[in-house]
């Protein structure tokens, strides 16, 4: 299975933060690729001595100089390579230009995809935590397979699991389902078979008379598609349940078995992921011991097919308590790299265990990385490495300069709340 924690001292890595990788979306999908690829920057937490980050997009020189200041590797041990293009390039020439001839362990992707095998192939190192290209190239099939809607539908219905009643049909095929759903349910929601963190997801009825049918009289109307997929692309039309909580567990996977890694509450707004909060709090305990029993079982399904690495899986709490599961992701998620900063950053602080929460907070202007690092310090809200707590700007600076992605660390979930509460009124000049 390779080193439960990626990072560790094992060899210097090729870090290929491929989050411009049709595995999450349909490549169609450009601007939404690119929107993400602005993440890229927070697999610089990752960084080891003699370690390269390969990224779809530039990693600004304050913010490197921050990581490595918390993590306490010295910035000329690393190095970043940004190759030309929109992050479909292929990157080896200039990962070759950067490291010198220098040996690398393997290269860790953020998703297991072909350019991800085809780089490590070129290096001569195999993908982590596989011992060859070729034993990656073999797990394709049910990577792909288990990150859509209706692979993971199948699997897991085979192995059991609770999910909300649903149909998989073609593009032409869609507003049937609605209707046939809809007579039954009252409401669904329509998810494209290949689509991450909300994007593409269509929620219906969208307006309501009091009648509870929609104002134009069908409930399909004002119910067009996003242009995902083509007209052959799959299509999940599913029962909208009442979401109480929404909740995941992040695991890892391989010959030597299964393992949880993480639990936490996602924090959403109209099916996107805005946020996390990990782990998960006391009245969703028994939610997330359902889950890993289901993550077991997902993680057995995905090692005999060849699989081996971090997969995450997420599910919906109702009012009354009932869990039903919701997709799998098959990759390093948006909350694997936080949780390995978190956790790396208390390590050091000799702290343990934290809660930690993630979210988005805006300053009152746009202003450069430092700046913003400065507001923290200011209000005292910085993260401080000797009380293992505080707030980390984990992502880089955002392209708006305002819109900024925050990790909070704290002793317990009452602490977490504490500094996001402090934290939004600092920024907004109320505090």
């Amino acid at each position: 299975m390779g080193r439960a924690d990626p990072t560790g001292p094992d060899g210097p890595l090729v870090l290929h933060a491929n989050l411009v990788s049709g595995l999450a979306v349909d490549p169609e999908e450009r601007e939404v690729l690119r929107a993400w690829a602005e993440q890229a920057p927070r697999e610089a937490w990752l960084l080891r001595p003699g370690d390269v980050l390969v990224s779809p997009v530039p990693v600004g020189e304050e913010f490197l100089r921050y990581v490595c200041g918390l993590t306490g590797v010295p910035r000329d041990a690393v190095a970043v390579v940004v190759p030309p293009g929109d992050g479909t390039a292929d990157p080896y020439p200039h990962v070759v230009g950067a490291v010198g001839g220098r040996p690398f362990r393997a290269v860790l992707p953020t998703a297991l995809d072909g350019a991800a095998i085809g780089l490590a192939r070129a290096l001569g190192v195999p993908v982590a935590p596989y011992a060859s290209p070729a034993e990656a190239e073999a797990a394709l099939d049910v990577t792909g397979l288990l990150n859509t809607k209706a692979g993971f539908r199948s699997a897991a219905l085979a192995l059991g699991m609770r999910l909300p009643d649903g149909l998989v049909r073609r593009r032409a095929e869609v507003p049937d389902a609605v209707r046939e759903l809809l007579a039954s349910y009252g409401r669904v929601v329509v998810k494209p078979d290949r689509s991450a963190g909300g994007h593409g997801m269509v929620f219906l009825p969208r307006a309501t008379s009091t009648t509870g049918t929609t104002s134009a009289g069908d409930p399909w109307a004002g119910g067009e598609l996003p242009p995902v997929g083509g007209p052959e692309g799959l299509w999940v039309v599913e029962e909208r349940v009442d979401v109480a909580r929404s909740v995941s567990v992040q695991m890892e996977t391989g010959p030597g078995g299964t393992r949880a890694l993480f639990s936490g509450e996602m924090r959403t707004a109209e099916g996107a992921f805005t946020g996390y909060l990990s782990p998960l709090p006391a009245p969703a305990a028994d939610a997330g011991a359902v889950l890993e029993a289901w993550g077991h079982a997902l993680g057995g399904f995905l090692a005999a097919r060849g699989y081996a690495g971090p997969f995450g899986l997420d599910a919906m709490v109702t009012p009354g308590g009932e869990v039903l599961a919701g997709e799998s992701n098959v990759r390093r998620t948006a909350t694997t790299t936080p949780h390995a900063m978190v956790t790396r950053l208390t390590d050091r602080s000799g702290t343990g265990a934290p809660v930690w929460a993630t979210g988005t907070a805006r300053t009152p202007a746009a202003c450069s990385f430092g700046e913003a690092v400065d507001r923290l310090r200011g209000a005292r809200l910085a993260y401080d490495p000797a009380r293992g707590e505080g707030v980390v700007l984990y992502a880089g600076p955002p392209p708006d300069g305002r819109t900024w992605r925050y990790a909070v660390i704290a002793g317990d979930h009452a602490g977490v709340a504490h500094h996001e509460r402090r934290l939004r009124a600092s920024w907004a000049g109320t505090g």
